[in-house]
């Protein structure tokens, strides 16, 4: 089973979320953890090849950015509350530029 390699501030955005939230997030986590895909989900190309993004929607829209193709874990990159239809692009700039930085530290 892979860890989660909490990018960031992304593990205490995570927690400030509504104990049903983090529930949630943290099921499907699991589920990214044995190797199966979150019920509810959605690639994000525009990120980064293997990039997806889990989507919990109780009292509102929650999403975590992550990829976890590589074999030391899966990598949390980013997670917010979207409050609007479509992702702000400043949400998906912030998840790409921690993407490249994972990628640099990997090196």
């Amino acid at each position: 089973m892979k860890n989660v390699l909490w990018v960031a501030n992304s593990r205490q955005v995570v927690q400030g979320f509504s104990k049903q939230v983090r529930f949630d997030l943290g099921a499907e986590l699991r589920r990214v953890q044995e190797g199966l895909a979150p019920k509810n989900w959605k690639p994000m190309q525009s990120i980064g090849t293997g990039v997806r993004e889990i989507r919990v929607k109780y009292r509102g829209e929650y999403r975590l950015i992550y990829i976890a193709k590589f074999e030391e874990g899966i990598y949390a990159l980013h997670a917010f509350r979207k409050k609007t239809r479509k992702t702000a692009q400043s949400d998906i700039d912030l998840a790409a530029q921690r993407l490249k930085e994972v990628i640099r530290q990997r090196r």
